[in-house]
């Protein structure tokens, strides 16, 4: 069997599947589109993370293959229905990257509530702007509110109510009385009620009709003064302009963003020196620990799957 890995992957992972099937592993094929293109034609597995996009050409360039492997849980990149169409299994690595996202969020949260840790040329350079960054806020009592209440909306839950943050959740998936929510102390409410009350709110769901441009201006404008927004799960969702906008307006307390409409983010003068705004490279649920889970549980998941 041969197994074609297209972008980064835990190289132990790697070596794992290399046991017992042949491999080829570069991680810069999904830049390389005429030799992904040839490859595929002999692949048995594709494995891939969120740059790899499994539809139209590549596809159909597919022609034995029996697995997709997608190193994370987003599956927008995939054409899910077109692949199990043609007798694909699609494999991701749900809940392997939850922590790695829940520490994100707790963290910006509690970055962009206090607003004190960007002082350190000044400090360094013999100023003293300790009235300017001593009125920020503490993250215990705020209320936060998470849509989307998978893995990762249940595990940054708990992170948060360590913090001694009451939380409250919506789901559309989920009826109000699931058991999950009296699992986890979390309170289910509407989504219109979450967005006027939330002093900080994280957004957990694919995209979908239901989510594209759910967080516009008009939405924005309707969240609490002060409230920080932060976005990791897909672009589209939340209207970055708008995003700007706000925060210069100080309706926004701050916003994190880590996934983007186009990636890699193009220039962007709008974006240039916006005030409690923090852009990462779509990096949330990557780091060493979630890339080793990720990993080995997609290269075991494959090895199963070709049994």
């Amino acid at each position: 069997m041969q197994i074609v890995i297209s972008e980064f992957m835990d190289e132990r992972a790697v070596a794992q599947l290399q046991s017992h099937h042949e491999v080829v592993f570069d991680p810069t094929l999904v830049d390389d589109m005429p030799r992904l293109l040839q490859l595929a034609q002999t692949a048995d597995v594709l494995i891939v993370r969120n740059r790899t996009q499994v539809r139209g050409e590549l596809l159909a360039a597919l022609a034995r293959c029996k697995v997709i492997g997608r190193l994370g849980v987003g599956l927008d990149n995939i054409d899910v229905p077109a692949c199990e169409a043609r007798g694909m299994a699609v494999i991701p690595a749900t809940g392997a990257n939850a922590l790695s996202v829940a520490e994100y969020v707790i963290a910006t949260a509690m970055l962009l509530l206090r607003g004190a840790f960007t002082s350190t040329a000044d400090v360094v350079n013999g100023k003293w702007p300790r009235n300017a960054l001593g009125n920020g806020r503490e993250t215990a009592g705020k209320i936060m509110g998470i849509i989307g209440f998978g893995s990762i909306g249940r595990t940054t839950a708990r992170l948060a109510q360590g913090l001694g943050m009451p939380v409250i959740a919506f789901d559309a998936m989920l009826d109000a009385d699931a058991v999950v929510f009296q699992e986890t102390g979390v309170k289910c409410v509407g989504l219109q009620e979450l967005i006027l009350v939330a002093d900080v709110i994280t957004l957990h769901v694919p995209l979908v009709d239901a989510t594209r441009g759910l967080f516009d201006a008009k939405c924005i404008a309707s969240m609490k003064r002060g409230a920080v927004l932060i976005n990791t799960s897909r672009g589209h969702i939340v209207d970055l302009a708008a995003v700007a906008a706000s925060l210069r307006n100080k309706h926004l307390g701050g916003a994190a963003i880590d996934v983007f409409d186009s990636e890699p983010l193009a220039a962007s003068a709008e974006l240039q020196d916006c005030p409690n705004l923090l852009l990462t490279p779509h990096i949330s649920g990557v780091s060493v620990e979630s890339n080793e889970r990720v990993s080995f549980l997609i290269a075991e998941k494959v090895l199963e799957a070709l049994q």
